[in-house]
């Protein structure tokens, strides 16, 4: 009998394959949703509605360290990024990484993925702590953002959440926050707004010194499977690793065809030459064990800055059955 699920995630080249039937989910008949990342996180955390879902990994590290998540994660890493990139400044005031200490930093939601490793970043490489900037949280281009899970912020924080009339991209514009930490670049910066940038211009050589360093591939999102499915049909978690692995894979050769280039950048193949010298050829990996370092880091880091309590151990995050497979 083949089981009917439901997948939300987004239409990448390492989902592709899914989206278009080359790789199937054996046992299955799937019906794939291609969403945003804020909408699926939202209808995930928010009402479970998808059996399968893409998922913020700190809102999942937060609900699972309060005993009721409704989703169990498989080692897939649907979302990577190097952070370094994603804090804009207004330059009159902010200059170094040493000037965010007393600043006024807007961030979409205090408990983010992306906003959870560049403050573990600041801390770990500059000395910075949480502690040391007075927070704001909203909605970076539309107003009335609010926390999609419930956290518990450490008295030494200092966070407010901004008026439900106002946007974090306005208020840098304005001054009203001398940094705006999150995960894609607000309009400010894209307009060309005077006085807005980057904190570090020059990100793709900080972020290349930052993973020779420390072997760290931040992870932004985690594929999550419906806790009660995974009861009821414990084959499940391996099936669909599998599946994912295989539409990665898949992914992969078609980087390297040069023949017409796979998405319209001209210089992809000089991209993707770079990329391998530095983080080698198979640099999505997949996986708990070729990840160790990584996760260990953000386990740590939401610790740390207050989200989960107790800390989380590496093997209390993943499915029964999807950390390891099979070999001839």
């Amino acid at each position: 009998m083949t089981l009917s699920i439901s997948v939300a995630c987004g239409l990448f080249d390492r989902t592709e394959a899914l989206f278009n039937g080359d790789v199937k989910i054996e046992g299955c008949h799937s019906t794939f949703l291609h969403l945003s990342a804020e909408e699926t996180f939202f209808r995930a955390f928010s009402h479970a509605e998808f059996d399968i879902a893409e998922l913020s990994f700190s809102s999942y590290l937060i609900e699972l360290s309060k005993g009721y998540s409704d989703y169990i994660a498989l080692p897939v890493f649907l979302g990577r990024s190097f952070r370094h990139n994603g804090i804009y400044v207004r330059n009159d005031r902010i200059k170094s990484p040493q000037d965010l200490k007393g600043a006024r930093v807007g961030v979409p939601e205090y408990q983010v993925t992306a906003a959870v490793w560049i403050r573990g970043i600041l801390e770990d490489e500059f000395a910075i702590h949480a502690s040391d900037i007075n927070w704001f949280t909203g909605g970076v281009e539309q107003a009335g953002r609010k926390e999609k899970v419930s956290i518990e912020i450490p008295e030494n924080i200092s966070i407010q959440a901004i008026a439900d009339t106002k946007t974090l991209s306005q208020m840098l514009v304005d001054g009203e926050i001398d940094a705006l930490i999150a995960p894609r670049a607000p309009s400010c910066f894209l307009n060309g707004s005077e006085n807005i940038d980057r904190l570090f211009p020059n990100y793709v050589d900080v972020e290349s010194d930052y993973y020779q360093r420390t072997g760290i591939f931040p992870i932004m999102h985690v594929l999550g499977i419906r806790r009660s499915l995974v009861e009821q049909h414990p084959w499940l978690p391996s099936s669909v690793t599998k599946a994912f692995e295989q539409a990665r894979l898949h992914a992969l050769p078609r980087l390297k065809d040069t023949t017409a280039s796979l998405i319209m950048l001209p210089w992809l193949s000089a991209e993707l030459e770079r990329t391998q010298k530095i983080m080698g050829d198979d640099f999505w990996r997949y996986g708990v064990s070729e990840n160790i370092a990584t996760l260990e880091s953000l386990v740590r880091y939401s610790h740390d800055q207050g989200l989960t309590s107790p800390k989380l151990e590496i093997d209390e995050l993943f499915a029964a059955g999807s950390t390891t497979v099979f070999k001839v």
